[in-house]
């Protein structure tokens, strides 16, 4: 049985476990980053609990000398920094080696896959704190893998350049202590041999959060409200954190029913404008997402899913909300849903986004999950030499032209020419009951007809706009994945892996989510072999979906809903159980 681990010369998984507030995540991080300056694919992501301190958290870290897309089930080091750690994983180990403090982490067992290493005596030796002792470990690990240091040096030096030369040195230092102790007390030493591999030259290192905010900014938002939320918050540190050198407004609102008709009155007044939130805090903003339907105001929203019902497991992953983002709010409108693949994707679908809810004056949504949202990919530098704004407004020439303006003329395409409020001597009038072409109050049966079927026809350029899915592997396949968002990089993975061992499989995986264009995905999946759709919720929504707008039926359901995500391996065991394969 295949576990979804490549057998590959350079395909290493490195596990760091221990308790909340221990530094696993610094270790996971700087190691990353060191693997990446290497020359090496990486792919990390985490598993935390909802807790400051305690628990049992982890940060894997995946590196390859090919592109990594997901996590492996296959396990070769582990950074043990709490016993616990060792009791729960240590049986996943391939072969491998467990990293521990012995003084600290005691284990009355002499298995050779130990190798303690005096963390915190070395660090209190180097650098007269046991602080260091993360980074220590960070040096050991490679010393066991046989790294240059020159590169964990680098990101050591960027990391705590605002803390002083006396910190960074002593990081430094206890870095190469860590490496040296390593290299001179472990028998196995380059037993996993990392070599500088510079296959990924000019590439980046980003998480799903991180490229969704570089992909707003990029597309000129100037006004971002939330209140935050995980897993949707680093989307607004991000944009925060550059928020002085890009121009933009960024409001940490009371609560998500502030914070979407924020953006709903900046869009109103010409700002491009954008939330982020989650299902519970989106579930605040169904009033809210009524009001952008009839004022027909332009909102991107950014939904990063995480399980519920109510507060549900607040750090795990889930893609339980496509549904609801459907259905959500009073009413029928024209709305979109865009869900993006890998951090790469999340760039690009975010500019395209702010242009969809510019162009069709409606609200545009980005779902993506905690799986996407925490993990970190290497991907190409994103191109930004196409990118263009185009805001779809009316221009001051435009407007002088015009005898009469109505804010919701009817059209054939049914968008309405749109200006601002004080651009010019017409008035804009916005109105949240059913309005004429003016924007004010009419509430005849005729009226409403015709506004609703204006708003309506939206969805049919819209539709036109929306890319079918991606096919990955064979055209012709016995067996057909079919996925949406973040669980590309398992499914593809899982793929490859079984068409290697002599399976005929292939994936068709979705980004743009609704509306769905029919004739295009019915091309593509009519006259499949047996098609088997892998989501993270319990009901197979997006199969649902794929019914009722497309009238395709898959025959049968991959479904996981225990807050953990996809890999590689738990797809192929599932298909094995099914006897799809």
């Amino acid at each position: 049985m295949l576990k979804g681990g490549r057998k590959m010369e350079h395909d290493i998984s490195i596990r760091i476990g221990g308790e909340a507030g221990q530094g696993i995540q610094t270790i996971g991080l700087v190691l990353a980053k060191t693997f990446q300056k290497n020359g090496l694919h990486v792919f990390s992501t985490q598993y935390y609990l909802s807790r400051v301190r305690g628990g049992n958290n982890y940060f894997q870290v995946r590196v390859s000398d090919r592109p990594v897309r997901a996590i492996s089930d296959r396990l070769d080091m582990l950074i043990a920094l709490d016993k616990t750690s060792v009791d729960k994983h240590m049986k996943e180990l391939n072969d491998g080696v467990v990293l521990l403090d012995g003084e600290e982490v005691r284990i009355s067992s002499h298995d050779k896959q130990l190798f303690d290493v005096p963390f915190q005596k070395i660090a209190k030796e180097i650098g007269g704190s046991k602080l260091y002792a993360s980074t220590v470990a960070t040096g050991a690990v490679l010393g066991l893998l046989c790294c240059d240091l020159e590169f964990l040096e680098d990101v050591l030096k960027n990391t705590f350049a605002k803390k002083g030369e006396d910190i960074i040195r002593n990081n430094i230092n206890a870095a190469r202590a860590g490496y040296q102790y390593a290299q001179e007390n472990y028998i196995g030493k380059c037993k996993y041999s990392l070599e500088k591999a510079g296959v990924t030259s000019g590439k980046m290192l980003i998480d799903g959060n991180d490229a969704v905010g570089l992909g707003a900014l990029a597309a000129g938002v100037q006004f971002l409200a939330s209140y935050p939320m995980t897993p949707s918050t680093g989307v607004m540190n991000f944009v925060a954190a550059h928020a002085d050198r890009f121009n933009v407004i960024v409001e940490q609102a009371e609560d998500e029913i502030s914070a979407l008709n924020m953006v709903l009155g900046a869009s109103f007044t010409g700002a491009r404008a954008m939330t982020t939130t989650s299902g519970g805090g989106f579930s605040l903003m169904a009033e809210a997402l009524g009001l952008a339907g009839m004022t027909e105001t332009p909102a991107v929203i950014f939904l990063g899913q995480r399980p519920g019902p109510a507060t549900g497991l607040p750090t795990m992953t889930e893609q339980g909300d496509l549904l609801f983002a459907l259905h959500a709010s009073q009413g029928e409108f024209p709305r979109c849903i865009l869900a993006p693949k890998t951090p790469d994707d999340a760039f690009y679908l975010t500019l395209k986004a702010f242009d969809l809810a510019d162009k069709y004056q409606i609200p545009v949504f980005i779902m993506s999950d905690q799986y996407l949202a925490d993990a970190q990919f290497t991907c190409d530098r994103f191109d930004t030499s196409k990118i263009t704004i185009d805001r779809h407004l009316l221009s001051d020439d435009e407007l002088g032209t015009m005898d009469i303006y109505k804010r919701y003329s009817i059209t054939p395409h049914g968008i309405s020419p749109r200006a601002l409020p004080g651009q010019s001597k017409h008035l804009v009038v916005a109105d949240s009951d059913e309005h004429n072409e003016d924007g004010h109050i009419e509430q005849t049966a005729d009226n409403r007809i015709f506004m609703m079927e204006k708003r309506m026809r939206k969805l049919n350029g819209l539709t036109k706009e929306m890319e079918g899915p991606e096919v990955y592997g064979p055209l012709e396949a016995d067996v057909t994945l079919i996925g949406w968002g973040s669980s590309y990089g398992p499914l593809a993975e899982a793929v490859e892996l079984l068409n290697e061992e002599g399976q005929n499989l292939n994936l068709v995986q979705f980004t743009h989510i609704f509306p769905m264009n029919r004739e295009k995905i019915r091309n593509i999946l009519l006259k499949r072999g047996t098609t088997v759709c892998a989501e993270s919720n319990a009901t197979g929504q997006f199969a649902k979906l794929l019914k009722t707008e497309a009238d395709i039926s898959v025959d049968m359901n991959l479904l996981r809903y225990d807050g953990m995500p996809f890999t590689p391996g738990y797809i192929i065991r599932a298909l094995q159980e099914k006897k799809v394969i």
